[in-house]
């Protein structure tokens, strides 16, 4: 019965995923998602024999490492012919009927060009087996482990006869609202931001970590076959369908006018100039446009070019710019004290959209640039989305205008001013900053934190300035005569609000410690550091030796929750948060057994199932690791145990067998 359900369940929140990353029109509530995806790995924690080559549970990244390995592909992965006029589509067109000898109207299909990372899926019988980058076009880098993670890409097809082998081709890419996510935290943690969403996906699908880039939100489109053997196509428009059947994320799957079958090359010209309009409002970033010759036998009788196929072209359309005055540039002050310099500019149409700020990112940005107040500066849209100056026109900067500075003292508070060793933002470190207030308690009432609905930034604004809530804790204080005396607020959005607010006291301690806004703490750390302490009591008591026992902590950031838990205005908050009726529900983990605090992993066959030694292990307190580190305490090792016991002896890590465990309980 448990493996019915198990494959039942793998089917239902593939189908979720779908919904959500590649239609974007999700059908249940992430608590119901959630819910069905806790029953899933209860399944896989007590059962044995499951198929887990398709579960959702393999997308969470495994061990780091060491390089990528080369691989080459079957049939070349080709480049195209570029150009930047729709014009040249004329062209293309003659050159094909000329190869072709042929008066008659060629059929295309035109598609936008995506601007992200090429790949290629490898399906074996339906199953994904292995991803591989462009690379030279020949050989390129395995990142299979990467691949899995983004929850866009089946790691099974959707068909009951799958082919024996299909090679998917297509791009890695960010959404142009999640790019913007990601350099705001990339920003707020004294990080480097990304250029361009492109740049971001690239240096994700490179990550030697996987659970970095499982914690990044890269989607995948198809396009092109590479080798395929079980299932025929007459034409590029069929290819396209049999993707989107099989559950394969497509350009018409999330827009279905994004794609065309083009009767003729005039027809594929008004296509160029319809997807350019298009452009800004599409979710992701793309330079142009690509044509093909719809046939896949006429693709056959024209065939390659060098490098290139003779059946295809890109048209890419004018970088889109503008220019503008810097009329000032402002200081703005984060939730962890980042300070921010942002340009204020003369209003300007860039892309289609209006654009009066550019973020500046820190001293050594405008330093590089050299952006001064009263300059003129070209400006466009980094990825179609973050406005970006590009360059100063030094010809016309005016005769007195001085470098920009960050001042040395933040200009919310007052408080000095530091910038860390190893980053490069500036910051303010008073904790009672009204700028920090106000971004912390926007951040704490966040969805994926506490999940204060009712309350948004504009509240927010509003009850630090009218000085009824200055901490987390007086959110929780809050009355319906308090709020009732504030501009705009009735009876009934009064009422919203005290729901929203009772309703957010049942969390979890992920939630909590998220919510808290402690830096390089994001929604998965959290998780790894709740599930590891279980109770708001041994969290706020860990000390670093404890935070180090995480295989997913670093000493960066067993520092910076220790600097928070360290301070006893912050400690009390949390107490306070507690007496005001937050209700943190514990995991299902002892935390009193015989085997609390310590490490295992399992290795090789023992005399009882791997789950149910697992089972008696967390039963007791313990804790399963993923791999043998210097965090693991005992190695158990059963027959034909592998290369773990060698890595643990070298690493001095106590190896025992299942009989010694037991004698520990």
């Amino acid at each position: 019965m448990s493996k019915k359900r198990h494959e039942e369940l793998k089917k239902i929140l593939s189908e979720h995923d779908y919904n959500y990353h590649v239609l974007d029109k999700p059908v249940i509530t992430d608590f119901e998602y959630d819910q069905l995806y806790t029953e899933l790995l209860k399944i896989e924690k007590t059962e044995s024999g499951l198929d887990l080559s398709d579960s959702p549970s393999q997308r969470v990244g495994g061990a780091p490492l060491g390089a990528f390995e080369k691989v080459a592909h079957r049939l070349p992965m080709l480049s195209l012919a570029n150009s930047y006029s729709p014009e040249d589509i004329s062209e293309f067109d003659e050159r094909v009927k000329k190869f072709l000898k042929t008066d008659k109207d060629i059929e295309y299909f035109a598609e936008p060009k995506f601007d992200g990372l090429s790949m290629e899926l490898v399906y074996e019988n339906g199953s994904l087996v292995r991803a591989i980058t462009r690379g030279d076009g020949s050989v390129g880098e395995d990142v299979t482990q990467n691949i899995r993670t983004i929850k866009s890409i089946p790691l099974k097809l959707k068909t009951a006869k799958p082919p024996e082998l299909l090679e998917v081709r297509g791009e890695v890419l960010m959404f142009k609202a999640d790019f913007a996510k990601l350099n705001e935290v990339q920003q707020e943690n004294g990080q480097q931001t990304f250029a361009n969403p492109r740049n971001a996906a690239a240096g994700t699908v490179r990550q030697l970590d996987s659970k970095i880039a499982s914690s990044r939100p890269l989607k995948f489109f198809a396009y092109a076959l590479g080798a395929v053997s079980g299932v025929d196509f007459k034409s590029q428009a069929d290819i396209g369908k049999y993707f989107e059947s099989v559950g394969l994320p497509t350009a018409q799957a999330q827009k279905a006018d994004a794609v065309r079958v083009c009767k003729d090359a005039s027809d594929a010209i008004d296509y160029y100039h319809f997807i350019e309009k298009q452009r800004p409002q599409l979710p992701f970033d793309i330079d142009g446009i690509v044509i093909k010759a719809n046939s896949l036998r006429v693709q056959d009788d024209l065939g390659l070019v060098a490098r290139s196929p003779r059946w295809a072209t890109a048209a890419k359309f004018k970088p889109e710019q503008s220019q503008t005055v810097v009329e000032n540039i402002v200081v703005q002050v984060g939730r962890t004290g980042a300070l921010t310099p942002v340009a204020i500019m003369k209003p300007v149409r860039v892309g289609g959209v209006t654009v009066t700020n550019a973020t500046l990112h820190n001293q050594e940005e405008i330093d590089r640039k050299d952006i001064r107040v009263g300059d003129t500066v070209v400006i466009q849209r980094a990825g179609d989305v973050i406005p970006e100056i590009v360059e100063v026109i030094l010809t016309k900067r005016p005769k007195h205008s001085e470098p920009f500075v960050i001042p040395s003292k933040c200009p919310a508070c007052g408080t000095k001013v530091h910038k860390l060793e190893g980053e490069v933002v500036t910051r303010c470190t008073n904790p009672l900053c009204i700028a920090i207030v106000k971004e912390a308690l926007k951040h704490f009432v966040a969805r994926r934190a506490m999940n204060l609905d009712k309350i948004g930034d504009r509240l927010i604004e509003t009850l630090v300035d009218e000085k009824l809530v200055t901490k987390f804790s007086d959110l929780y204080r809050l009355k319906k005569d308090d709020l009732l005396e504030l501009d705009r607020q009735g009876d009934k959005s009064v009422e919203n609000i005290i729901k929203s607010i009772e309703t957010s006291k049942n969390t979890t301690l992920a939630r909590l410690i998220f919510g808290l806004g402690i830096r390089f703490v994001g929604e998965q750390t959290a998780k790894h550091v709740a599930d590891h302490f279980v109770t708001v009591d041994n969290f706020l008591k860990a000390g670093e030796e404890d935070l180090l026992q995480i295989p997913e902590i670093g000493p960066k950031v067993a520092k910076a929750i220790l600097e928070w838990t360290s301070n006893p205005k912050l400690v009390k908050e949390v107490h306070d948060l507690i007496s005001l009726g937050v209700k943190v529900q514990t995991p299902q983990r002892s935390t009193t057994g015989k085997l609390a605090g310590m490490s295992f992993l399992i290795t090789g066959t023992l005399p009882v199932k791997r789950d149910d030694a697992k089972d008696f292990i967390e039963k007791n307190g313990g804790k399963i690791l993923g791999s043998v580190s210097s965090k693991l305490n005992f190695l158990v090792v059963g027959d034909d145990p592998g290369s773990k016991v060698e890595k643990a002896q070298s690493l001095g890590v106590t190896i025992i067998s299942w009989d010694d465990l037991q004698g520990m309980v």
